[in-house]
């Protein structure tokens, strides 16, 4: 195996190509984690911080005719509509509180035109997996505000889900569209009414979980530090008197 070496002090160091382009990909990995870490960490601040700047904007009236989606992602807005109940669907697997729910979604049909809006009403516990809640749904014209924003995209199905049914994985407005049958506008609202339907609205800042990131990106890096030390010290012997 090729090698080659150098002298500090004492020490012989001989390093081997084979094991250094070993360890070289291994910083070089723990390194490019980290980076990604970090870029996760400054995504969720970036995002809260457009939030709380939205949080003090004036609230935008959601039209109806297709809007357009930068103008009202992150924005605090205000609909009215009627809500259609019988096109509720659930978002399985939400927790709060350390408790597993649903986050119920309904259909509202904005007034004045034949678009709708997704609005997610709030959080409920699952309870008996067999029966889904009943949840009481005001159909008559109303205005709710909230928050609009786009679905998270980040995930994995291992599996299509079912075209039919009233129970989801995730959201993902196209396909929502394409089930329901009706045109959406390109968010979805998460309400902040204080309606009377049982639902807690306790929805997560985007910021949430950016510290836990900053953390991971130290532990990769110092798995870098870690890994380049190793190799350096591993490589060391002691240089044998009047050795060369």
């Amino acid at each position: 195996m090729a090698q080659w070496g150098f002298r500090f002090g004492s020490l012989h160091f001989r390093l081997r190509l084979g094991w250094g382009i070993a360890a070289a990909a291994f910083v070089a990995l723990t390194i490019s984690l980290g980076n990604w870490q970090t870029r996760r960490a400054e995504e969720k601040l970036d995002a809260a911080r457009r939030v709380d700047d939205a949080m003090r904007s004036a609230v935008l009236s959601v039209p109806s005719r297709p809007a357009v989606l930068a103008e009202f992602e992150q924005r605090k807005v205000s609909v009215h509509g009627r809500f259609v109940s019988a096109s509720t669907f659930f978002l399985d697997n939400r927790v709060l509180r350390g408790a597993v729910g649903y986050h119920v979604v309904t259909p509202m049909k904005i007034e004045g035109g034949d678009i709708y809006v997704l609005v997610n009403r709030g959080w409920i516990e699952a309870g008996n997996r067999g029966v889904l809640p009943v949840v009481p749904t005001q159909e008559s014209l109303q205005t709710l505000d909230g928050l609009a924003v786009t679905p998270s995209k980040r995930f994995i199905e291992l599996a299509a889900e079912s075209e039919s049914g009233p129970v989801r994985q995730n959201l993902v407005l196209e396909r929502e569209q394409r089930r329901l049958g009706i045109r959406l506008q390109p968010f979805l609202i998460e309400e902040a009414s204080d309606a009377k339907d049982g639902l807690q609205r306790a929805w997560a800042r985007p910021d949430v979980g950016a510290d836990r990131n900053r953390a991971y990106a130290l532990q990769w890096y110092l798995f870098a530090l870690i890994g380049g030390l190793l190799y350096v010290l591993l490589s060391a012997r002691r240089a044998e008197p009047g050795g060369h």
